[in-house]
């Protein structure tokens, strides 16, 4: 159901009227994936990942120092807020896909729920 359907019925599902039946909406799932990402975000990305592993080491390694990938996320992305800087978005991503993919969290697990919390829209 597009965002547009759900904003006509909001308020016909509060007041209990029948609901508006929603237009088949046509989406090239291929062309949103293309459309949807940052190849450039990407490509420094994998840039430093490489440039990590030729510093620290392979983090894949059985003998890979444990490092508080969490708490350095949480630092790089304030280090963010305070000074603008997007290669702090860049190590931010890093540190979550390390932690994700090596997990150190003792109840770390994937389940994927809509818990109500999105991204507020600034002006």
């Amino acid at each position: 159901m597009s965002r547009e359907t759900l904003r006509r019925n909001a308020w016909k599902w509060k007041c209990g009227l029948p609901e508006d039946d929603p237009k088949p909406v046509k989406v090239d799932l291929d062309e949103l994936r293309r459309a949807q990402w940052c190849d450039e975000f990407d490509e420094l990305r994998r840039n430093r990942m490489v440039l990590g592993t030729l510093r620290y080491g392979d983090y894949k390694a059985p003998n890979a120092p444990k490092y508080d990938r969490v708490g350095s996320a949480i630092k790089r992305l304030q280090r963010y807020q305070e000074t603008g800087n997007t290669e702090f978005l860049v190590d931010t991503a890093n540190m979550c896909m390390i932690e994700f993919d090596r997990p150190h969290h003792p109840k770390a697990h994937f389940h994927a729920v809509d818990d109500g919390e999105h991204a507020e829209i600034i002006n």
